[in-house]
């Protein structure tokens, strides 16, 4: 059984007085990690209880009195692990947890999985401060690619290239092929595990196609057609400004409309969109951002584009969205900001509130490095060094630099 590093943050976080929420994109597996938490408690006998909220009668019974839940809980004096999957189905979550917390949070521990439908929700932000710890799970990292795809010879051989510096591994071919399809296919833990290009192409369209549709639905959208067309123009122009004037004119749609499917796409982490870096808070609230995708199969997905690196005319928009994706696996998107002059400077990332501050460029070949052309950056912002993320070659250096 291949375990996601968010299960064991989880597992030190249930003897917590806070409740447990995991947010995510639909498919991350979360359902997954519920069920595992369950297995983990019958394993040290303590006591828990599965609850899916995509059964309706139970939905009917909890929206009745949160208090109900008490009924389906089994009789014991210890302190009771309560797995709620899709609480957003309830008509109202926030005041759901809010009364069990407050009235019953000594007796009872619930972890929750949710959907965009419940996080949009502002109640959820001011009923639950204090009585929660928010867990984000995105689609896989590189190291849980490799476990999920059953590659567990090549995970080894990437912990070891990670912990040894002068380490040549014989196995380097392996991990640039397992490498190259990770940057095409993405880490939705699904498409991890299949084998089959074909099949993995399938399934990334069933996500855009019937499991995003239910973030559609469920968030009120009423254009699906003007959506979807803003999620592909967002997908083939990721690491560029998010005009707002320039996408509604396009979409012949109001400029409010586009703000509001951006915030949407933004609440179902379909998007990330990320502020320029002043030092000034009023300048980076009120300049243009810039989008990523957050799995980059989902975005070769939108763009119908799985070709391979060397046969891409978008390799470096690409390789620029996957370091976003790495950078995002240890930094909220709201510390992640980019830094952009009038005059076209540009450094890609920059993460003021990393534990040590950094900024990060991310370039396909060495040779394309100019260090002259970061010298405004550096001497701007001597407290952030500046390092580079190169694609070529994939080599053991290029492991052991991946954040």
């Amino acid at each position: 059984m291949v375990h996601r590093k968010l299960y064991f943050r989880l597992l030190t976080h249930l003897d917590k007085k806070e409740f447990s929420i995991i947010t995510g994109a639909r498919q991350t597996g979360k359902s997954t990690l519920l069920r595992q938490l369950e297995m983990n408690c019958k394993e040290q006998e303590i006591p828990a209880i599965f609850i899916n909220l995509e059964n309706k009668l139970l939905v009917a019974d909890l929206n009745q009195s949160p208090l109900n839940l008490l009924r389906y809980l089994p009789e014991t004096e210890k302190r009771i692990v309560v797995l709620i999957d899709e609480v957003q189905y309830l008509e109202d979550p926030s005041n759901f947890l809010k009364l069990l917390y407050d009235e019953y949070a000594g007796k009872i521990k619930i972890v929750a999985t949710g959907s965009s439908a419940f996080y949009i929700d502002t109640r959820f932000r001011d009923s639950l401060a204090g009585r929660k710890r928010l867990f984000h799970l995105h689609t896989c990292s590189f190291d849980e690619y490799l476990a999920i795809a059953g590659e567990e010879v090549l995970l080894e051989e990437f912990k070891v290239i990670g912990s040894q510096p002068g380490y040549k591994s014989l196995k380097i071919d392996l991990l640039r092929m397992e490498w190259e399809k990770y940057m095409i296919y993405g880490g939705y833990p699904a498409v991890a595990a299949e084998k089959d290009a074909n099949e993995k192409v399938a399934l990334l369209k069933e996500i855009r196609d019937s499991f995003i549709k239910r973030d559609v639905i469920e968030s009120g959208v009423q254009n699906e057609m003007a959506f979807y067309k803003l999620f592909r123009l967002l997908a083939a122009q990721t690491g560029n400004l998010v005009n707002v004037n320039e996408l509604a004119a396009t979409l012949q749609i109001k400029n409010e409309t586009v703000v509001s499917y951006l915030n949407i796409m933004q609440k179902c982490f379909h998007i990330a969109l990320i502020r320029p870096y002043f030092k000034n808070l009023r300048k980076e609230l009120t300049k243009m951002q810039k989008d990523y995708i957050p799995d980059s199969g989902l975005r070769n997905c939108l763009l119908n584009n799985f070709q391979y690196i060397t046969e891409r005319a978008d390799r470096g928009e690409l390789w620029e969205n996957v370091v976003f994706r790495l950078i995002v696996e240890n930094n909220e998107v709201d510390e992640i900001h980019f830094w952009r002059t009038s005059a076209g400077n540009e450094v890609d990332f920059v993460l003021p509130a990393h534990q040590i501050p950094l900024a990060v460029e991310a370039k396909l070949n060495a040779s394309l490095i100019s260090k002259s052309k970061y010298k405004l950056f550096t001497e701007t912002y001597p407290g952030l060094p500046l390092k580079f993320l190169v694609l070529n070659p994939v080599d053991e250096n290029f492991f052991r630099n991946l954040p």
